[in-house]
Parts: structure tokens; sequence; C-alpha cells
């Protein structure tokens, strides 16, 4: 891991951006910094006069690591570049949600469900006329009652799993 100035890090962070672009992922890490070697513990009496240096660290999983203090004075200013340039590298690989999927698959299941509580009528003459009409309702009849238990053991597995 290699520390790097504020400017440095900024430069080769947006080069990580634009070189995972198409794919890859990237571990931004942000944490207070305390020269005492020990945890930072964020309620204590004593933080209140003192004022405290941020570390930044990030890496891509593989070869590029490094990371950068931020001064509190220097703060404001890194933080206004350091937005910008997430703003801008994220719009472009961030996917937007395809709601209108999302809501055909939605009413899709909620037509399934009424579907699944919908009896089916079996009339007609057993012969005759109309025969055959009456033995695909006998056949979808069957088919709803095999799909409504199977609608019921899965219920009763999530139950199941929601209690263990």
């Amino acid at each position: 891991m290699q520390l790097v100035d504020n400017d440095t890090f900024l430069k080769q962070l947006s080069a990580l951006f634009e070189s995972s672009a198409k794919s890859g992922t990237i571990w931004l890490t942000h944490k207070r910094l305390t020269f005492e070697g020990g945890d930072a513990h964020m309620s204590s009496e004593e933080d209140g006069a003192k004022e405290f240096s941020c570390l930044l660290r990030v890496t891509d999983g593989k070869e590029a690591k490094f990371s950068t203090v931020i001064r509190p004075s220097d703060l404001a200013a890194f933080h206004a570049a350091y937005g910008a340039l997430l703003k801008s590298s994220m719009t472009a690989t961030l996917r937007k949600r395809d709601k209108k999927r999302e809501k055909q698959r939605a009413e899709e299941a909620a037509r399934k469900k009424r579907r699944l509580q919908e009896d089916i009528a079996i009339e007609g003459p057993k012969r005759g006329n109309g025969r055959r009409k009456r033995q695909r309702k006998i056949k979808q009849a069957l088919k709803l009652e095999e799909s409504k238990k199977r609608a019921q053991e899965r219920e009763e597995a999530k139950a199941r799993a929601k209690a263990s």
C-alpha cells in the first residue's frame, strides 16, 4: 500500500475508475486516523478539542492499492474534488433500473396469485358437443390444484426457514 499526497491520489483514482469502467470493482474505505495506534473511539470526552486526520484507501483487489491522509484543514477542498470525481465516474458506470420490466414482473406475479385463488367451473355435457371443452377444464382444474399444493409447500418452507 503506497501513501500518496491528495492530488496524486485523485489522479490515480480517476485513472483507476477509467481502467475499470467496463468491468471491475473498486473498494473505497474511509477511516479516522489516530496516532496512538489503537482503535478510534467515537464518543470520548477528550476528543472534543482534538482534530483528527482522515485516511482514505483505494484498492481494486488486484495490484492497485494506494491511500492518502487528509488533514482537517484540507478536508473541505478535498471532499469537493473527491465528490465531483465520484459523481462523474459513477454516473457512466452505474446502470439505471428498468422500472417498466419490474412493474411487468410484479403484475405477472399478482396475476398468477389471482389465478391460484380462482376456482375453475367444470360445466358442459359429459358426452356429445362440448365434451372436449369439459375435458380441458378438468385438466386445467387438476393443474391448478397441483400448483396450489406447490405454492402451499413453498410458503411452509419459507415459514420454517424464518422460524429457525
